[in-house]
């Protein structure tokens, strides 16, 4: 990093989808002050994204058709490698592994939500997983156990 360029924080699509859908899409605002995008993952995501997501273009779009996943995740990953020491929101669990295995420091909603109850933002991590279990997202029951 250059003295003075602060980490970015880079969120896949899912995390939007997840966070809108139970109401808490600021708590990325409130853990992180601003995050970043890609113009993929705001198409994918087809809603208007609040001010503080900060959309930025990826510069090696040839690499995107070398990853084999989500459009939305490639470009995720792809910002990442463009922009080293950053944390990337991704819940796909292949993308988590391309991720991964390319060295991406990485982090579900899970570890949003763990990271949240840790800054006092909310009272529960329960309380917050009762209420993704009433949208379509599933975490798997391995994942919820280690929880």
């Amino acid at each position: 990093m250059m003295p003075g360029e602060s980490k970015i924080v880079i969120a896949d699509t899912s995390c939007f989808i997840l966070l809108t859908n139970i109401g808490e899409l600021t708590l990325l605002k409130s853990l992180f002050g601003n995050i970043v995008t890609t113009s993929v993952i705001a198409f994918e995501f087809g809603e208007q994204l609040p001010e503080w997501v900060e959309i930025i273009e990826v510069k090696d779009i040839n690499l995107q058709s070398t990853i084999e996943i989500d459009a939305g995740e490639v470009s995720a990953i792809i910002l990442g490698l463009e922009h080293p020491h950053s944390l990337l929101i991704i819940d796909d669990n292949k993308g988590r592994k391309v991720a991964k295995r390319l060295g991406l420091n990485i982090t579900g909603s899970l570890g949003i939500f763990l990271k949240a109850k840790g800054a006092g933002i909310i009272p529960s991590v329960r309380s917050i997983i009762q209420k993704v279990q009433q949208t379509d997202f599933r975490y798997s029951q391995a994942v919820l156990k280690k929880f």
